[in-house]
C-alpha cells in the first residue's frame, strides 16, 4: 500500500496549487455517503471571510445530546475539501457516536495563515451556539483534525483557551503537523519514500505560511504553556515525516498537566486512517473511536 501511494501521489512541490487541486481529485473514488448517517447537511454559516461551509453529520444513535466533534479535514493547508473526508467523517461519527461538524476552511495559498485557522474558531463558536440543533450536547464540543487539520485542532484549542472560550471537552490530533521543523529524527528517517515527503511538507508551509510561522495561530509549539488546554488524544504514524513532533508535543502537553492518550502507529504512515480498505486502518479506528469516547466521557 505504502508503495502504491508513494508512487501515484503527486509531486506537489513542483506543481501550483490548482494544479494539485485537480490531480488529487482526480484520484477519488466516487462518493458513497457511507455509513448512513440519519442525516447529512451541508450548510453555510457566517465566517470571517464570508460564507463558511459545514457538513453536519448525525448517527444512528440514541439520545438526544451525541457529543460534538468539531473536524478540520487534511491537505496541506492546500487541498481536500468535505468530499474528500466524507467517508472518515462519517465512520467517526457512526464509531464514536457523535455529531461530527466538518468544516470546510480557506485555503492557501489564495487565503494564507491564519484564514484556516480562523475558519476552524469560526466553526467551534458557531457549534457551541448551534449544536442542541442537531441532537448535539453543546457541553461536550471537541475538536478534531488529521494532518493539516490536527494543526488547526491543535492552535484553536489555544485560542478557544486564551480567549475566552468556548470550552473545549477534548482535543484530537491526527497525525497532526504542529510545527515546521524539518530536522527532526522522524524528518530524517522517513522524508522520502514514505508518501509524505519533506519536500511536500515545505511546499506545504511556503503556501500556507508565506511570512513565517512565529504565531501561536500557525504553531502551537509557540504557545508559552499548554497547561490548561483540554484534555487530548494524539496519534502518531512511525513513517511519517511529522511523527517526531506529534510524539514531542504529546509529551508536552502531559508534561504541562493536560491529560494526553497517545498512540503511535508503528509500521504506519502518514494519512492511513482514512484508507479504510487498509486492514490496520480497520483496526486502528476502532482503537482511536475507543480513546475518543474515553476521553468525551457519559452525557
Amino acid at each position: 500500500m505504502l508503495a502504491a501511494l508513494d508512487a501515484g501521489f503527486p509531486d506537489v512541490a513542483a506543481m501550483e496549487a490548482a494544479e494539485v487541486r485537480a490531480a488529487i481529485r482526480a484520484r477519488r473514488a466516487p462518493l458513497q455517503r457511507l455509513p448512513d448517517m440519519r442525516a447529512a447537511r451541508d450548510l453555510t454559516v457566517d465566517g470571517p471571510g464570508g460564507q463558511l461551509p459545514l457538513r453536519v453529520f448525525r448517527p444512528h444513535h440514541d439520545g438526544d445530546a451525541l457529543p460534538v466533534i468539531v473536524f478540520a479535514h487534511g491537505g496541506g493547508f492546500v487541498f481536500c475539501d468535505l468530499d474528500s473526508h466524507d467517508e472518515f467523517c462519517r465512520s467517526m461519527a457512526a464509531g464514536v457516536g457523535a455529531v461530527v461538524i466538518s468544516v470546510d476552511y480557506r485555503l492557501a495559498p489564495e487565503h494564507p495563515a491564519p484564514a484556516a485557522h480562523d475558519d476552524m474558531l469560526a466553526a467551534l463558536r458557531w457549534a457551541a451556539e448551534n449544536a442542541g440543533a442537531f441532537g448535539g450536547d453543546p457541553a461536550r464540543i471537541a475538536l478534531a483534525g488529521d494532518s493539516a487539520g490536527g494543526n488547526l485542532a491543535a492552535t484553536v484549542a489555544i485560542a478557544a483557551r486564551d480567549g475566552g472560550g468556548p470550552e473545549v471537552a477534548a482535543q484530537i490530533l491526527i497525525y497532526p503537523v504542529i510545527d515546521d521543523d524539518f530536522e527532526t529524527e522522524s524528518y530524517q528517517r522517513f522524508g522520502t519514500g514514505h508518501y509524505n515527503t519533506t519536500s511536500a511538507m515545505q511546499w506545504y508551509w511556503q503556501n500556507y505560511a508565506p511570512h513565517g510561522t512565529d504565531d501561536v495561530r500557525l504553531v502551537p509549539t509557540r504557545a508559552s504553556s499548554l497547561a490548561g488546554l483540554p484534555p487530548a488524544v494524539v496519534v502518531t504514524a512511525e513513517l511519517d515525516p511529522p511523527c517526531s513532533a506529534g510524539d514531542a508535543y504529546a509529551q508536552r502537553l502531559a508534561g504541562d498537566g493536560v491529560a494526553v492518550r497517545h498512540r503511535r502507529y508503528n509500521g504506519l504512515f502518514h494519512g492511513f486512517l482514512t484508507i479504510p480498505s487498509l486492514a490496520a486502518t480497520r483496526a486502528a479506528r476502532t482503537e482511536v473511536w475507543a480513546m475518543v469516547r474515553d476521553v468525551l466521557g457519559p452525557a
